[in-house]
């Protein structure tokens, strides 16, 4: 029991997981939180950081471009698995009670989202925990043209991967000694990605108090 737990509390650890997962590993996690319902407690923007920190040091011994490759065939994939998953489960996904592994209010959120910025929002979704992996899904229930959900799909992972991992190779590069400080990132980058959720359920409870 103690082991798994242990393996659990892995996959939210992303320098563990790059550690003794690997490149595999990673693509994997990618695949899953961009995608499938349950991998919206995965680690995704700072794995990505992360990820080319750790090539760029050697750590994680794979070339930049195989990196790149690799996280955005996954992170696309991964999409596309949650536009198929939508689409096939539909409205009922919306009556599904709330389990361990899935919250009716986030696809709520991602539908909010959705409404608010449109076909962009499977560009920015990409950028925030949550929205990442129920944009795709919510896509799918209304069954948003294939042709222009793969346009969407694939620009906003290219950002996503582009932006991200490369920052943190780039980073590592002209900086090696930023290794030593990994925990400081990942609390920026939780931060960082948090405070717009923060801010989202702070102004719907006062909207909920003034009505």
């Amino acid at each position: 029991m103690h082991e798994l737990w242990l393996s659990f509390q892995q996959l939210f650890d992303a320098e563990t997981l790059l550690r003794s997962g690997g490149f595999y590993l990673l693509l994997i996690v990618v695949f899953a939180e961009t995608g499938l319902f349950f991998g919206f407690f995965l680690p995704g923007d700072y794995l990505l950081f992360l990820a080319g920190l750790f090539c760029a040091s050697g750590l994680l011994p794979v070339s930049i471009y195989v990196l790149c490759g690799g996280l955005l065939a996954a992170a696309i994939l991964g999409n596309y698995t949650g536009y198929w998953f939508g689409s096939r489960t539909g409205p009922m996904l919306f009556k599904r009670k709330d389990s361990l592994l899935f919250k009716r209010k986030y696809i709520v959120a991602a539908e909010e989202f959705y409404h608010k910025y449109g076909a962009l929002a499977l560009i920015l979704g990409r950028f925030m925990p949550i929205i990442r992996t129920f944009a795709p899904i919510f896509a799918g229930v209304v069954r948003v043209d294939l042709t222009r959900f793969t346009i969407l799909n694939i620009s906003g992972g290219v950002l996503w991967v582009a932006i991200l991992t490369l920052s943190g190779y780039f980073l590592g590069q002209h900086f090696p000694q930023i290794v030593n400080y990994i925990e400081y990132i990942i609390i920026g980058f939780i931060s960082i990605t948090t405070v717009p959720v923060v801010i989202t359920v702070i102004r719907k409870s006062l909207k909920k108090e003034n009505k």
